[in-house]
């Protein structure tokens, strides 16, 4: 029974959330924070347990995954359903600068040739720090793997970071 009360709160606050508003319950306001905050410790625990699965070209499954189908399958097990292409990711969300960066923030980079401008890969943040951004994604060598922004080959090939999601209180929120 409290698994069905938090899954019925869970979607109605991403609901919320991708609209912009509070949501009422039990005649108490809540702000989304805390629902984020759990989603997004599970999606980053969901996409641990699949370290190391195989890379698949076009793969969207567990028997294998390209970048942009990891993150959708990761996304689609919490609700929340998102196109297959890693350019077509990049179309979503709200940018967010490097130091704004948050766990559950989609990153995107360059494909294989860092003089194209075309968004040609994505992962999910996992941890930010002043002196690194750490991702999960899945590569085509290596399979789903942790890697980092400051590597040489994704510095290069760094291109947005989004947030698709509301993961704490905006300024604005704060300031009420």
């Amino acid at each position: 029974m409290l698994k069905k009360i938090l899954f019925t709160v869970f979607f109605a606050s991403i609901s919320a959330m991708l609209k912009g508003q509070s949501i009422q319950t039990d005649s108490t306001t809540h702000k989304s924070s805390a629902t984020s905050f759990s989603f997004v410790n599970g999606l980053l625990d969901f996409a641990d347990e699949h370290l190391h699965f195989r890379y698949r070209s076009g793969g969207t499954s567990t028997k294998g995954f390209d970048c942009s189908g990891f993150v959708r399958y990761c996304f689609k097990n919490f609700g929340m359903v998102l196109p297959h292409g890693s350019a077509a990711q990049s179309l979503l969300g709200n940018t967010v600068a490097r130091t704004e960066a948050l766990p559950g923030d989609l990153i995107f980079f360059k494909g294989h040739n860092s003089k194209q401008s075309r968004v040609g890969h994505v992962g999910i943040v996992t941890e930010v720090t002043d002196k690194y951004v750490k991702f999960i994604h899945s590569a085509w060598n290596g399979g789903i793997r942790y890697d980092y922004l400051e590597s040489d080959y994704y510095k290069k090939r760094f291109v947005s970071i989004k947030r698709v999601f509301s993961t704490h209180e905006s300024s604005k929120d704060k300031k009420d």
